[in-house]
């Protein structure tokens, strides 16, 4: 049984692992059942029906943060809470009825009720987190979890003391195909004939929709950076129109080197193969890639992500000298000074890669089927 959802950072590394211990049981002759428990708005619902697991849904309740301990008891969260209730009674029906060998859990509000439910039925439960800090849902349930796998040592600090035995450090799954890439193929999908592949290339995100701090930021520098390097600008779909009025005001001899994209889709893989530096947000998942695949990152954290997770993830990197990060506020002025000596001096950007993959988890989702084999009973 997994369970996990809400966004991309909690269902992708959940179906990494799944697809990981399919590949894992089948080599050896057998087979697996699996059951996603989630909730019928969120990312898992719509990925589980496309992967065709079957899926059950629970209620479960959001607490919403807040520095003021007097908000916490909001009436929205003493609405919340009181769905949690619940969500356990129906979470462990599905437990007791499906029976699982192992349940895992990847965090989001979803997997309280399940870890819980799993607890109540005496069946082995192992917490996957991906960011540097626990989230709240995977804080609550690694006091009663088998097993925790975490994904840096630098986490296992931030575990309940009750927990640190049980912890291992598997990494943050990531799918096989990212690993894979290949830049020529980049270069022809994408035609980019009129790249200079004397210069260096990078790669700018702000996720499926775009972000338009991002977007903004790149676009102020944007003369200057193709000065400087080929850019590929995954801008979202909503921001594409306007980014393309703009790009057109580009003197013709830096326009050739500049490709502008609301999405980037199978083509990733050679984009990040094609890829010497990448400037992005600093989620969980983007980490896991770009250690794994040893690049030289601008982390540019998203300052409303839950607990302030993406600058400590960003922090993290940027302190072992394996990434840079526009920590504060974000200015042109200071995506410029962060990312030039990136591209003006190769030894830099070829330390900064070979720190980030000394960080990187390659073999990630194969750590985490260890760990979920290693509890099941013979």
């Amino acid at each position: 049984m997994v369970t996990g959802g809400g966004t991309g950072g909690h269902t992708y590394p959940a179906l990494t692992a799944i697809r990981a211990l399919h590949t894992r049981v089948s080599e050896a002759g057998g087979s697996v059942d699996v059951l996603w428990i989630g909730t019928a708005a969120g990312l898992e619902a719509k990925v589980a029906a496309s992967e065709g697991i079957p899926f059950k849904t629970v209620a479960t309740g959001k607490i919403r943060r807040s520095s003021n301990p007097f908000k916490l008891v909001s009436p929205a969260n003493v609405r919340d809470m009181g769905r949690v209730p619940l969500g356990v009674a129906q979470a462990r029906a599905a437990v007791a009825d499906f029976e699982p060998d192992v349940v895992l859990g990847t965090g989001g509000y979803v997997a309280v009720p399940v870890g819980m439910a799993a607890r109540m039925c005496h069946r082995p439960l192992v917490v996957h987190e991906q960011t540097v800090r626990l989230g709240l849902g995977n804080r609550a349930l690694a006091r009663m979890a088998t097993r925790v796998a975490v994904s840096s040592e630098s986490t296992l600090q931030y575990l309940p003391e009750t927990a640190r035995a049980t912890a291992v450090v598997t990494g943050n799954p990531v799918r096989p195909e990212v690993l894979a890439g290949q830049p020529d193929k980049a270069v022809q999908a994408l035609g980019l004939r009129g790249f200079d592949r004397a210069l260096p290339t990078v790669y700018v995100t702000g996720g499926a929709q775009g972000s338009q701090q991002i977007n903004q930021l790149v676009t102020d520098v944007l003369p200057w950076l193709l000065s400087h390097a080929n850019v590929i600008h995954q801008c979202g779909p909503a921001n594409e129109e306007v980014l393309r009025g703009r790009a057109a005001s580009l003197p013709e001899e830096l326009r050739g080197r500049y490709l502008l994209t609301g999405f980037v889709g199978p083509e990733l893989p050679d984009v990040l193969a094609l890829a010497d530096v990448v400037i992005s947000r600093s989620g969980a998942g983007t980490l896991a890639e770009l250690t794994a695949l040893g690049r030289a990152a601008v982390f540019i954290p998203l300052a409303t992500s839950a607990g302030n997770e993406q600058e400590h993830n960003a922090r993290h990197l940027a302190d072992a000298g394996a990434a840079v990060a526009l920590l504060g506020r974000a200015t042109p002025d200071a995506l410029r000074e962060a990312i030039s000596p990136l591209l003006t001096d190769p030894a830099r950007r070829a330390s900064i890669a070979r720190r980030a993959g000394e960080h990187g988890r390659p073999d990630a989702a194969e750590r985490l089927v260890d760990v979920l084999l290693s509890v099941v009973a013979p």
